[in-house]
Parts: C-alpha cells; structure tokens; sequence
C-alpha cells in the first residue's frame, strides 16, 4: 500500500490535467450548428486543419475565385449542379491547454520556506492548431451542409475537392489559370 501511494504520489506531480484538447481528424469533417466553434454561424461546419501560414487560405481563395475577399459580406458565389451556392470561410484557432502540476508543488514547497514563487509561467501550457471552417447556403439561405440537405453529398464532394486542392497547391497562379472567371 506505501508503495501505491508513492508512485500515485508521483503521478500526480509529473502529470498534467488537460483542460482543453484541439481535435485531431483527418481531412476533413462536418460538424452540427455550434459544436466545433462557439463564435461561427448557426449552420453545420465544413472544418479541416490547416498546416500552412496564416492567410494562406485568402490567398488560395482570391486566386481560385479572382475576387478579393471581403470580410464584411463573405458570401463567395459558386456553382455546384447548375445551382448557386454561397461560401463563407473562416480561420478559427482551437488550442490544447493543460495544468501543469509539478511547477504548481514546487511553489508551493518553496512558498512554505518563505522564497517568491519561480515557476508561475509554467503552471499553464498551451498549443494551437488552425482550421479553416466552411459554412455554405443556398441563395434561399438554407443550411447546404446539413445532412438532411438534398443536395448534401454534392455540397460535401465540393468542399473536399476544394480542401484537397488548397492543401496540394503551392503556387496559387496555379489555381487562377484554372479557374474560370465568377459572374
């Protein structure tokens, strides 16, 4: 039992408690209205992660559509079964970030013999991944990524072409030369 309680002990110091994790997933995946970011739109999301710089994605989506994106609308013009569609896209930072418990005992043991805490920058950490999140609507509005959507698996082929197109490319001239002009 001394033994037990010694490596619980132990345990405890060493580890650290999660507070909140950054989901893993690969390619990409659609999540229900508010689920995978609390700020986004009332609609399903079209989510995947995103190795690359910041604004990478503006960039990739100026030269695919040859417009210059525009925060204040955001509703980008694309046709999918002779149908329009409306495309609006966000950056979104989802962090991992645990309580660290061992700087935490170390203060307090030296707390106790009246010396200044020394590792109080390390009792949080934090990481960060970047997603591109995609809502799409018809021009009635509608949710198109809700599964219940009649064109649903369409507007879900779409989002992973495009997905796989941005994540494969390189040089964006690539992409404007071809594409072809939006209306």
């Amino acid at each position: 039992m001394k033994y037990l309680s010694a490596a619980l002990l132990t345990f405890l110091f060493v580890s650290c408690i999660p507070l909140q994790i950054a989901p893993n997933f690969e390619g990409g995946k659609v999540f229900p209205p508010k689920k995978f970011k609390r700020q986004l739109p009332f609609n399903y999301v079209y989510a995947f992660e995103d190795p690359k710089d910041a604004n990478e994605f503006y960039s990739y989506m100026n030269a695919k559509f040859q417009i210059v994106y525009d925060d204040d609308t955001g509703n980008i013009p694309i046709e999918i079964d002779d149908k329009t569609y409306y495309l609006t896209f966000y950056e979104v930072e989802r962090s991992t970030k645990t309580v660290n418990l061992l700087p935490m005992a170390v203060d307090a043991a030296l707390g106790e013999k009246g010396v200044d805490p020394v590792m109080e920058n390390a009792y949080e950490s934090r990481s960060g991944k970047w997603y591109i999140a995609l809502t799409v609507t018809d021009e009635d509005l509608k949710d198109a990524l809700n599964p219940l959507y009649e064109n649903h698996i369409a507007i879900l082929d779409y989002a992973n072409t495009m997905r796989k197109e941005y994540l494969t490319t390189t040089e964006y001239i690539e992409v404007y030369l071809r594409s072809k002009p939006t209306k």
